[in-house]
């Protein structure tokens, strides 16, 4: 059952298999991008005027531009997210834009306006968006990767806890059997079927960018595909939620916009705990206390969850997806980053190849879960 996964992993594998013989990929300059914005509005905006185009910083994953649209003397600030050719993790534009639109109202998600999910106007698949306020993290922590062991401090730790709990609990409980979500399977076929359609679709990103041989990731893998464990309820998960992924004004501590909803899917809500509790995306303080993003510590974190989501949580399954982040974690930085940086398809190639130096802190990882079985 290797091959059972959602239909659009299907496609996103297929395209990261073609895509490898290709040229390097070029980042585009600014004039570039400008052009390709004027085309794109001449065709669907008649008579607006693009201006200020300008790089955001960071986005391992995507070329992010800030840009002003003017028309009948109003001006809109708008970004543009649009693919390199190979991202560290690959996604598709047009399902993310389908579920920040249903998120509307629910969460608090930057609005989708256009998108043009093939590249028709566009070098690589591309989403346009408004422009939301709010930083990622405290202006004074550094010059760091967003969300790698951010510090908050106690003041903003106290204003963001809940609502980052909270607002996860409210994308747990999202009536997605009433939502017109094309593009998003189901995996209800049999118990197991959404942890199985994870674990195959990373395994085969693995195989498909030539993960190295690594005895720990070989150990992981066939622990995982002997534990699929059975999803008691299919809930929408948000796939990459942390601290690092949120806009806040850092002067209210006000969650402004929930961020990269790209691996959300249908799934187990274990698999988005999991996600959350990686020691990677929390700190740990001078007397050994660890909270995730910087936020809860595990225990109070788990306890808080299950009080005001009203779900138990297995701690048997969590442990499965504490593994399955781990190991999906190594795959992304020691696979998928490196080859897209060794094909030279991305834009961020410096940053791909500093980041997949993390990888044997997730064998470590790896080794400490896979040693102490469930117990926690």
């Amino acid at each position: 059952m290797l091959n059972d996964m959602e239909h659009i992993h299907r496609e996103i594998l297929d395209r990261r298999r073609n895509n490898r013989g290709l040229p390097p990929y070029r980042a585009k300059l600014i004039p570039e991008v400008t052009e390709i914005l004027a085309q794109y509005f001449a065709h669907i905006r008649p008579g607006a005027v693009v201006s200020g185009v300008r790089r955001v910083g960071g986005g391992a994953s995507k070329e992010q531009f800030f840009f002003t649209l003017s028309q009948d003397g109003k001006d809109e600030p708008f970004l543009l997210r649009m693919d390199p050719r190979s991202a560290i993790t690959e996604t598709d534009r047009e399902r993310e834009f389908v579920l920040l639109k249903a998120m509307q109202g629910i969460v608090p998600v930057p609005e989708p306006v256009w998108v043009d999910a093939k590249g028709a106007f566009f070098p690589q698949a591309a989403a346009i968006m408004r422009v939301v306020g709010g930083v990622t993290k405290p202006s004074l922590s550094g010059v760091k990767v967003s969300g790698l062991g951010t510090w908050l401090g106690p003041d903003l730790r106290l204003k963001l806890r809940d609502q980052f709990l909270d607002y996860l609990v409210a994308i747990h409980a999202y009536d997605w059997k009433s939502a017109n979500l094309p593009g998003y399977d189901v995996p209800d076929a049999d118990p197991k079927q959404a942890a199985r359609w994870s674990f195959n679709y990373w395994a085969e990103m693995w195989r498909v960018d030539e993960g190295a041989t690594r005895p720990v990731i070989a150990l992981a893998e066939q622990w995982l595909a002997d534990n699929l464990p059975d999803t008691a309820e299919l809930v929408m998960t948000h796939g990459d939620y942390r601290t690092g992924n949120y806009l806040f004004d850092e002067e209210s501590g006000q969650i402004t916009a929930l961020l990269d909803w790209e691996l959300a899917r249908i799934g187990d809500f274990h698999e988005d705990l999991g996600w959350v509790l990686m020691k990677v995306f929390g700190t740990i303080d001078a007397d050994g206390t660890f909270r995730a993003s910087d936020l809860f510590e595990r225990e109070e974190f788990i306890r808080e969850y299950e009080r005001r989501s009203g779900r138990t949580v297995n701690r048997k399954t969590l442990h499965y997806y504490d593994v399955m982040s781990s190991w999906k974690t190594t795959v992304i930085v020691a696979a998928n980053g490196l080859a897209a940086a060794r094909s030279q398809h991305n834009h961020q190639d410096v940053l791909l190849t500093f980041l997949a130096a993390t990888a044997p802190m997730f064998a470590d990882d790896l080794v400490r879960l896979l040693s102490q079985g469930d117990n926690q």
